[in-house]
């Protein structure tokens, strides 16, 4: 059986996938410490420069919307707290 045939075959009950997933391929040597770390460090500077920041506009906006929707959120649970201290008072007594 070919090669191409056995990975078909192993595919088809998805433990050879599995494992290719779980295991470092065998040919590929380990970074070091530092340069894992290098790595990383690079992978986040990369990241970085695609963040855009909101305008001054935008900022005013996102800020005035969280802080309705908590304020509202936060009468909804004192509305349900008050409501569910009375009903335990009524039954408790």
């Amino acid at each position: 059986m070919s090669d191409t045939a056995a990975a078909a075959a192993s595919d088809a009950d998805g433990s050879a996938a599995d494992r290719s997933e779980r295991e470092p391929r065998r040919e590929e040597h380990k970074r070091g410490l530092f340069a894992r770390i290098a790595l990383f460090v690079r992978q986040v500077v990369a990241e970085l420069k695609k963040v855009v920041r909101p305008t001054r506009q935008e900022l005013i906006t996102y800020t005035s919307v969280v802080l309705v929707f908590v304020t509202v959120v936060m009468l909804f649970v004192t509305l349900i707290d008050l409501g569910i201290g009375k009903l335990t008072f009524w039954v408790f007594g």
